[in-house]
């Protein structure tokens, strides 16, 4: 059996309204579809329609939000003075968007507007000090904070005392005090009457810049989109207007800096979707300012240079590509770096660049399901700094919050959590979580949830179907992908692909129909599939091919019914990688455990049955690996039976190949007879090889023959030294016990060797015979 990486949740189907189930109908919606869209809220006339076709209609009015009429007049006032504006922005997407979309707006009214973008290695994030001293000595009389302000009390208070008015417009999460800011334009703000409380920070930027310019700003719309899209925000209701409306203008739009940039990446610009700015043009944005200075991301937004957009676009790319690097590299280290049996992950290690360790963090949460904390140590070892990724299951602001003590800095929420603290008090933090863990009864053995939409037949994936899901787009935080979970279904035609081999590719099959599929960065679970029947969680897509389209299923989670005997007989095979959790290996021979080079794993010398099955159950193991072959293979079965084991990996060593070498012939028993009678005595611990070369036998299969005739008195060993017994009694060879049990151990090995899997699953779980 293999479990599914994910906890599965999957959505009860609800029987619809007629009046519902009509409009469906009208809008020649599928009802599979139908139930999704109910699910995610849309469950009337208006609410389809809105979610279809929004328009400018669905947009909230700017001035809904506080303090809005007196943010404006200001700005307005300030342009007709000729004051000079510092637009204070932040060092990601959503920052270099919100920073842009509010520059153009001053300067389309007359304004003089300069911007800073804060260096997170430097000023760090939200205002600074030092910056608005510098800011404020050179002129600067009314400084307007983009997606960033309401937690800067330091640096805004400095300001008011300046005489200088700061206005905040952010969304991030309030503080229980707010700053003394001359405004302070929050969508959740508590004085204000915002019926959408998710706006990014453009998406605020973009009601100021529309509330001050009197009207909707649709040449905005692009970054707007670009920015929500990478600050992971709710994507529904007026954010979902926004992005839909945004990916148009970028479609159309004539920004030169955005349109390069779409090129560079090798993007169609007419076919730009959710995903495309989600996973290659944000990446690049926010590379930026993980690396150093993002302002040349206002600047390619802003430029009407097309040599310049080039110039800016191709450094951005350059950025991108060494943070691509960086990421690998420390991915890597880190990887080497986790105990895979702890139940959260703590690394730390000099050198790593901290502008990636967020994402890092993330790769190796996703990977083991485990909440993950990544550190960069700094060169006098005394300070480690990074970010922590979490699991639903564990709320890792919270946790953390509880030992705030020791930490200099800390922050974050639920999923997600940045800190710097001395390297001593790293312990102390893994240790506090692992109480908490065992104190609040937290199970991480489930793995994450995952929402899954609807379960389907194979038959139901087809074209018509799956190019209408596109109706769901755009698509993002709160309005998913939708999951689609295939169960009871074969797998057919499974192999590696890619030039590292780490992803797969294969069909499966359901009553007749067949769907392609295709697994990322699951190669090394290759022989997880066509074993048993399997359920399969993904996303469905079409797959175009010299004009050809396929139904196609992009795999995300899996699970195998039933039993699995992996197959790892053979030197290549034993390369393959064994779960290290819950694993336990069995030696049926004491010299076969130097043959696994891995102090991590949990080994178990073979005594008895009884015993063997004892030791499973007190080390909870959920997988066997029978390293080497015993002398009776029922052995394995009845330890595997015993034990409830479903997943077995047999290697089967055998160090005296016994089955390849036999019990030798009647003439070498005789020649070996004659040596030894001729001689006085041999030292087989130097001389063995060189016997074994003068009689040309096979050196395994001499020292067996030398041990038939010690175990029937012709010879004695002393010491490593062989002497001839004078006048022995007369034995047949089949009187040997050592001869006996090699003549087991060869059926043994002949059957556990060279069977074939299929044959051998089927016999371990079952009560034939052999």
């Amino acid at each position: 059996m293999k479990k599914a990486k994910y906890t599965w949740q999957l959505r009860e189907k609800t029987e619809l309204p007629e009046e519902f189930s009509t409009i469906l109908t009208n809008e020649q919606i599928n009802p599979l579809l139908g139930q999704i869209l109910w699910h995610r809220g849309i469950q009337s006339k208006e609410a389809l329609e809105t979610f279809l076709r929004p328009t400018v209609e669905n947009l909230y009015d700017p001035f809904l939000l506080h303090d809005m009429e007196k943010t404006v007049t200001r700005i307005q006032d300030a342009v007709a003075q000729g004051e000079k504006i510092l637009v204070y922005g932040d060092y990601d997407a959503d920052g270099i968007t919100s920073t842009t979309v509010m520059k153009e707006a001053i300067e389309l009214i007359g304004g003089e507007v300069e911007y800073f973008l804060p260096n997170r290695f430097i000023q760090g994030y939200g205002p600074n000090l030092a910056v608005f001293k510098e800011q404020i000595e050179n002129g600067i009389q009314l400084i307007i904070t983009v997606d960033n302000g309401v937690a800067g009390h330091e640096a805004i208070n400095y300001a008011t005392e300046q005489g200088i008015d700061v206005i905040v417009t952010d969304h991030h999460e309030l503080p229980p005090e707010l700053p003394n800011a001359f405004t302070i334009i929050h969508p959740k703000h508590p004085l204000g009457e915002y019926p959408f409380g998710e706006l990014a920070g453009v998406g605020v930027a973009f009601k100021v810049a529309t509330a001050l310019l009197g009207e909707l700003p649709v040449e905005f719309l692009d970054l707007v989109a670009i920015g929500t899209i990478a600050d992971l925000v709710s994507l529904t209701d007026e954010n979902r207007v926004l992005v839909k409306m945004g990916l148009e203008m970028i479609q159309t739009g004539e920004r030169i800096g955005l349109d390069v940039l779409i090129h560079l990446a090798e993007l169609k610009k007419e076919a730009i979707s959710e995903e495309n700015i989600g996973f290659t043009i944000a990446p690049r944005l926010n590379a930026l300012g993980r690396l150093g200075d993002a302002s040349p991301g206002v600047e390619l937004m802003t430029t009407f240079d097309e040599e310049e957009a080039k110039r800016i676009a191709t450094y951005i790319n350059s950025q991108n590509d060494e943070r691509k690097e960086i990421v690998a590299t420390i991915t890597k280290e880190a990887f080497e770096l986790i105990d895979p049996t702890a139940p959260i992950h703590i690394v730390a290690k000099q050198g790593w660049h901290e502008g990636v360790l967020g994402i890092v963090a993330g790769r190796i949460m996703q990977d083991t399901g485990k909440p993950t904390i990544v550190l960069t140590i700094d060169e006098n070892n005394e300070l480690a700094k990074g970010s922590g990724r979490s699991v639903s299951a564990l709320n890792l602001f919270d946790s953390l919050s509880e030992i705030r003590e020791e930490f200099i800095h800390f922050g974050g929420h639920h999923m997600a959590a940045g800190m710097t603290l001395p390297v001593a008090n790293i312990v102390k933090v893994k240790e506090h979580l692992i109480q908490y863990l065992e104190i609040n009864q937290i199970d991480l053995s489930q793995g994450q949830e995952m929402l899954i939409d609807e379960s389907l037949k194979v038959e139901d994936a087809t074209i018509p179907f799956i190019q209408q899901l596109k109706i769901l787009a755009p698509l993002g935080t709160d309005n998913p992908v939708p999951n689609f979970v295939f169960e009871d279904v074969s797998v057919e035609q499974s192999r590696q692909i890619g030039a590292d081999k780490s992803h797969l590719k294969f069909q499966i099959s359901q009553e007749g129909t067949k769907l392609d599929a295709i697994a990322f960065q699951m190669g090394n679970q290759v022989d997880e599939f066509g074993q048993g029947t399997t359920n399969i969680v993904g996303q469905l897509s079409i797959n175009e091919w010299n004009g050809n389209k396929k139904p196609q299923l992009m795999v995300s989670d899996f699970s195998v019914k039933g039993t699995q005997l992996f197959d790892l007989r053979g030197k290549n095979a034993r390369q393959k990688e064994i779960p290290a959790e819950h694993t336990l290996y069995i030696y049926f021979n004491a010299e076969s455990q130097k043959l696994i080079d891995d102090s991590s794993s949990q080994g178990y010398l073979f005594t008895t049955v009884a015993e063997t099955v004892e030791s499973i159950k007190t080390s909870n193991s959920q997988q066997l690996v029978f390293v080497d072959c015993p002398d009776d293979s029922d052995l394995l079965k009845q330890i595997t039976q015993a034990g409830k084991i479903e997943r077995v990996y047999l290697m089967g060593i055998s160090q005296e190949e016994a089955y390849l070498n036999g019990t030798g012939t009647r003439e070498q028993y005789a020649q070996l007879y004659k040596f030894v009678r001729q001689q006085e005595q041999v030292d087989v611990r130097y001389k063995l090889n060189v016997v074994a070369q003068h009689l040309k036998i096979q050196e395994k299969l001499l020292i067996f023959m030398i041990q038939v005739f010690f175990d029937l008195g012709f010879v004695t060993i002393e010491n490593g030294v062989l002497r001839k017994v004078e006048n022995p009694e007369n034995h047949p060879l089949t009187e040997s016990m050592v001869y006996q049990t090699r003549l087991k151990r060869i059926k043994t090995e002949e059957f556990l060797l060279y069977s074939d899997r299929e044959t051998l699953q089927h016999w371990l779980w079952n009560e034939e015979e052999v």
